[in-house]
């Protein structure tokens, strides 16, 4: 386990900072190509939210994937990297106008519309322009994914998407608009999942939606089913890079693609995170009443998933080879919610002493603040040291 990290060079670095493994990517890149080259049309985004890491950027962009961006920033970020506008896809509930005219001008390949006034001021803007803006419609299928309640995206009671009840309207209206063109629908049902149902669940009503639509002789060209595939947070050792026969497989059994059309994913997590990890150092052993405290210096500003989500993180004492001991492992932000783990076993422990918390190449560096006015944490690759 300690082999995979330079120990050694680590000493001499400031922490926290993350670590990013970029023989794993790379590895995590390959399976990805390997299993869409098997299925015609199948085309991946990497979701920018996921890790705007600038050398991660630059390794996925030169694997061939396109980028799925959020916000004019992640835009702005995807094109520094060498992403291709022809790549880009934009999504997000709440595009304001500088957004959109950034999309504009680079013409990117699609927007992914949340409602009709936003479909109504991307047809507006884009005719300022003297441009005919590519929409892709993002449907709230009303499907629940085995997941924590917080990253859900695919229920009705969600803020996410246009309702079923109303996407041949909207669709209707797009026709009628001059400066937009409707080229596909787009689906988001959640996050870390694993479980391969609530893809399939998925699939069947994008059938079902299909067939309503080529009822009325509505014809999509594409179909973009978001991403969500979950990774290993228990075993970042043992299963470093995720089920991606399985998760393209089920996509390719159960969905109904139409001649022609090509199918989009939006992967984020399964591609990042298992390659990330964040470096702490310990500061204190305390020694509570009741229990004992590891208080590191990394806290939920490098790292807001366990204090967000109750998100688990596999924890490892690095550099001590001690019989193992069990501890609080804390950060020192002045929040009760600043812990990493509860009760949990280490290597026993002392001031200076390095811990890795694995599996956090996603929503880990990208979610980092300032808050307690502390610095944000530095990201290296492998390749840096």
């Amino acid at each position: 386990m300690k082999g995979i990290f330079p120990i050694e060079k680590f000493e001499h670095v400031a922490t926290p900072f993350y670590y990013y493994d970029m023989e794993l990517l790379r590895q995590t890149l390959r399976a990805i190509n390997q299993e869409t080259a098997k299925h015609e049309g199948f085309c991946v985004h990497y979701a920018v939210k996921a890790n705007a890491n600038p050398k991660l950027l630059k390794t996925i962009r030169e694997a061939g994937l396109g980028a799925d961006c959020v916000s004019g920033g992640e835009i702005e970020a995807a094109i520094r990297a060498g992403f291709p506008a022809s790549k880009i896809v934009y999504a997000g509930v709440g595009k304001s106008d500088w957004e959109i005219n950034l999309g504009l001008d680079n013409d990117i390949f699609c927007f992914n519309v949340e409602s009709i006034p936003e479909l109504e001021v991307i047809n507006e803007l884009a005719a300022a322009k003297d441009k005919v803006a590519r929409i892709a419609l993002r449907i709230n299928p009303n499907v629940g994914a085995h997941t924590h309640a917080n990253i859900t995206t695919g229920l009705a009671e969600n803020k996410f998407g246009i309702a079923m009840r109303d996407m041949e309207t909207v669709i209707e209206q797009a026709a009628k608009m001059k400066n937009v063109r409707f080229v596909g629908l787009h689906f988001h049902i959640g996050s870390q999942i694993l479980d391969m149902g609530d893809f399939e669940a998925l699939c069947n009503r994008v059938n079902e939606l299909q067939d309503q639509l080529e009822s009325h002789r509505i014809i999509v060209e594409n179909i973009n089913v978001g991403g969500g595939l979950g990774i290993d947070y228990q075993h970042p050792n043992r299963v470093p890079i995720p089920d991606f026969k399985a998760y393209f497989d089920t996509y390719a059994k159960k969905l109904k693609l139409r001649n022609g059309q090509t199918l989009h994913f939006e992967l984020g997590r399964a591609v990042v995170a298992q390659c990330g990890t964040l470096i702490t150092r310990t500061l204190y052993i305390k020694e509570g009443a009741t229990k004992k405290f590891c208080i590191v210096d990394a806290g939920m500003t490098d790292l807001i998933r366990p204090a967000l989500y109750q998100a688990y993180h596999k924890i490892e004492n690095i550099t001590s080879e001690q019989p193992l001991q069990t501890y609080d492992v804390v950060g020192p932000i002045c929040e009760s919610s600043d812990v990493f783990a509860k009760q949990i076993d280490l290597n026993g422990t002392r001031r200076g002493d390095l811990i890795a918390i694995r599996s956090a190449g996603a929503y880990g560096e990208i979610m980092a603040s300032q808050y307690n006015c502390r610095r944000l944490p530095v990201g290296y690759s492998s390749e840096d040291f």
